[in-house]
């Protein structure tokens, strides 16, 4: 068991893809401030990578009273072995005692390794935080048994309290130029060595991926649509409204259209102007 006592300060994660800051390491602040708030505690964003040096008051005016920035050649671009030896070299220097990531391919790929590294809890696709201001715990809800029901998780007995959390279902942290704080530019160690899966080439798919977590109208469609040539209806409402196309597990899982359309507890979480419903 940890000694808790010893575990202070609220962490984000700042993932970046090259050199911008993504929307959820903003709404993973926005998250953070209101948690460290309420524990007294410093909220800190930790960005990795190569020529990061621009994000630093982009973070700290989003909310981060500290700016941890890890800038390496070997850390661009990303590999699991490099991050997360860097991020939990400094966990377990600086004990923070709540780690916040977004659950992006990335960091879905990335928090399970800091978990074990740290021998700490994880809960993943949070669509809910909230802390027992008495205790400490983090309060983590998450749609469990196929989005049935919310299940809210604590990890009473060790740290870092660890999860990951949905892009889009947090608030983004307001921009405030006015906001002061501290840069600390991290020496880390890292060798070539220490990377053991190397990534050689980056082909990017020319397919463009409907955006759902940044859309104004989303028109979905589930059961009731029948087929694919119903979707394709769904299809010519959405650009009439100049709107992208949702759908619901059912339609998704019988193969009437792809993934990346899927919305709801078990899908991307949205906050659209207007949501239609087929």
């Amino acid at each position: 068991m940890s000694n808790l006592a010893d575990y202070k300060g609220v962490w984000v994660f700042a993932e970046q893809r090259d050199g911008k800051l993504l929307n959820v390491a903003l709404e993973l602040l926005g998250e953070g401030r209101k948690i460290a708030d309420k524990r007294g505690f410093e909220l800190t964003a930790v960005v990795l990578g190569k020529n990061t040096g621009g994000m630093a008051n982009e973070l700290i005016q989003h909310g981060a009273d500290t700016v941890l920035q890890a800038d390496n050649d070997l850390l661009e671009p990303y590999t699991t072995d490099a991050y997360a030896k860097v991020i939990a070299e400094l966990a377990k220097t600086r004990k923070p005692e709540i780690l916040l990531i977004g659950a992006t391919n990335i960091g879905r790929d990335l928090a399970p390794r800091l978990s074990i590294k740290l021998h700490a809890g994880l809960t993943a696709d949070c669509t809910r935080l909230e802390v027992d201001e008495e205790t400490g715990n983090l309060l983590q809800t998450r749609p469990a048994f196929g989005g049935n029901l919310m299940a809210t998780i604590i990890c009473p007995d060790h740290r870092p309290q660890m999860a990951t959390v949905r892009p889009g279902v947090m608030t983004k942290a307001e921009l405030d130029k006015t906001r002061t704080g501290t840069v600390e530019k991290i020496d880390i160690k890292l060798s070539a060595a220490d990377i053991l899966a190397k990534v050689i080439k980056t082909v990017k798919a020319k397919k463009q991926k409907v955006n759902l977590s940044e859309a104004n109208i989303i028109v979905a469609g589930g059961r009731g649509v029948k087929n694919i040539d119903g979707f394709k209806l769904v299809q010519k409402l959405a650009d009439k409204l100049h709107g992208v196309v949702g759908c619901s597990r059912a339609a998704e899982e019988a193969g009437w259209i792809e993934h990346d359309h899927l919305v709801g507890q078990t899908g991307v979480t949205v906050r659209p102007q207007l949501y239609i419903a087929c």
